[in-house]
């Protein structure tokens, strides 16, 4: 008879053995074994190799979350294994990384170069100020899970997320003799980061890299004039007009009065933050928008003094301006009374939601769809895939909310990996070509699900997929007009018949 305080339980483990031959691929192992109730990867890892196969490679060490060297991939998360509960059926596979052996893989060929302290000559130690601002960032464990899923070194020059936090831990530091903001610049890749997220994300001690330590250091690279030539015009542009982007069509503000009434009965109000975006590049997406809340009894205010939300600014360290914006922004729906402020722009809403101080709620589009019983739309005989936006997925936490709308809009919907598609934190403006090369990763992707059409919630994704790929690219709100529009015929079509 078994323990009662154990329990068997299978798992696919990746098998690779490059020193035996290069060309093969890895292989996922089943094995079943006996762990106690509330075992860990690392338990379940380790009962393999002492009573199944002794040439099972993993590595490990502390066993207690400290050292970081027990880092796989669990169901395509990175997690520390010596952290991280089993699960039946769950599939361990190494990091995303050149692998040696089995889960082991090189890790010395990111750490090695990592840069360490230069003691200067003179005996100043951190202040209690360096101190507080070394804080968030020193609790790196050096595990590479950031290294791992960081879009930016699959297709360019960058040392990395865990680099950078480490020049940043150093530049805060001054026992440390050296000025390395040229070289971040220069050799390092500092603004290669698209501010995607994914390294905090991943992080087992939660150090948000890109920012506590990548914009901070985009900022000091400001103050030294090593701004990239694309992201001064940018912030000319912001101080100049209050916009980040050129009107290149009538904007949204021009065809939309200042408050907007629903259909029928008034079921809530909103403040609507437009976004650079959605007002001059892309406003027909925005009064697609403004129908879809019309029909489901949204009031719509619009105060047109509202200015850009300064995440173009925030994100590349040109921040000198952005209390002047974050003052306007909330002083336009403030003064005007107004509990709820709308955004469709996942990068607006991500920086009201986690940059500002605001004395209102802010709402993204997806969760007010979702909160609120909204009409259902006739469902569009195609098949869609759907991009997340990274300040959406990751600053908002918004993942769900967008597949609910879209399994009620269409009739076939196909799942896509989630990866950054190249269009924040000022790369598509400061570096096109590394944007292009992360936006062609998308659309291959979008080619392998069949879909005929690719949904998302961003302007900016929007806007830059569509140059990547021949399929058309559509916001989820103009999805669900869509599907209004079909049952509006329908109906009257029916109605003609009866007739």
């Amino acid at each position: 008879m078994s323990d009662p305080k154990t329990k068997d339980i299978t798992v696919f483990v990746s098998r690779f053995d490059t020193c035996r031959d290069e060309n093969t691929l890895p292989v996922l192992k089943e094995y079943t074994v006996s762990v106690h109730e509330g075992a860990r990867v690392l338990d379940v890892l380790i009962a393999i190799r002492d009573t199944i196969d002794s040439t099972l490679s993993f590595r490990y060490c502390c066993g207690a979350g400290q050292c970081g060297s027990c880092a796989v991939r669990v169901n395509g998360e990175p997690k520390l294994a010596c952290m991280t509960e089993a699960k039946d059926k769950m599939k361990i596979e190494p990091l995303d990384l050149p692998v040696v052996k089995d889960l082991v893989v090189d890790m010395p060929a990111f750490l090695n170069e990592m840069p360490g302290l230069v003691p200067s000559k003179t005996k100043t130690l951190p202040s209690k100020e360096d101190i507080d601002k070394i804080k968030p960032i020193r609790d790196c464990i050096e595990c590479l899970c950031c290294v791992s899923v960081c879009p930016a070194m699959d297709v360019t020059e960058f040392e990395g997320p865990a680099f950078m936090r480490q020049e940043m831990r150093l530049a805060l530091d001054p026992r440390d003799e050296r000025n390395r903001i040229k070289l971040c610049v220069e050799e390092e890749g500092l603004f290669t980061c698209t501010s995607c997220q994914a390294c905090w994300k991943v992080c087992p001690k939660d150090i948000e890299i890109p920012g506590k330590a990548i914009e901070k250091l985009r900022e000091l690279a400001n103050r030294e004039g090593l701004t990239l030539p694309r992201h001064q015009e940018v912030a000319k542009l912001v101080e100049d007009t209050g916009r980040s982007v050129e009107k290149i069509k009538p904007s949204f503000f021009e065809q939309v009065p200042k408050v907007i009434e629903p259909y029928g009965d008034v079921k809530a109000e909103i403040g609507f933050f437009v976004g650079c975006m959605y007002n001059l590049r892309l406003p027909d997406t925005a009064l697609d928008a403004i129908e879809v809340l019309r029909r489901n009894g949204i009031r719509v205010i619009v105060p047109k003094e509202q200015v850009c939300c300064g995440s173009p600014l925030i994100r590349t360290g040109q921040t000198s301006y952005v209390s002047e914006l974050k003052r306007k922004n909330i002083e336009c729906f403030e003064k005007r009374g107004i509990k709820t402020v709308l955004t469709m722009c996942a990068g607006c809403g991500s920086t009201l939601k986690n940059d500002y101080e605001t004395p209102y709620r802010v709402i993204d589009i997806n969760e007010l769809l979702t909160e609120y019983e909204i009409e259902k739309p006739e469902k569009l005989d195609i098949k869609v895939t759907y991009h997340d936006p990274c300040h959406l997925m990751r600053g908002q936490g918004i993942t769900k909310e967008p597949r609910k709308v879209l399994k009620m809009a269409v009739k076939e919907f196909i799942e896509m990996p989630s990866k950054c598609c190249g269009s924040g934190g000022g790369v598509k403006s400061g570096i096109p070509e590394e944007a292009k090369a992360l936006g062609d990763e998308r659309s291959d992707e979008i080619d392998k699900t069949g879909c005929d059409v690719v949904i998302t919630s961003c302007p900016f994704c929007e806007f830059h997929i569509q140059s990547c790929t021949d399929k058309p690219v559509k916001n989820i709100t103009t999805l669900l007009l869509e599907g209004y529009k079909k049952k509006d015929e329908l109906k009257k079509a029916k109605n003609k018949n009866n007739n």
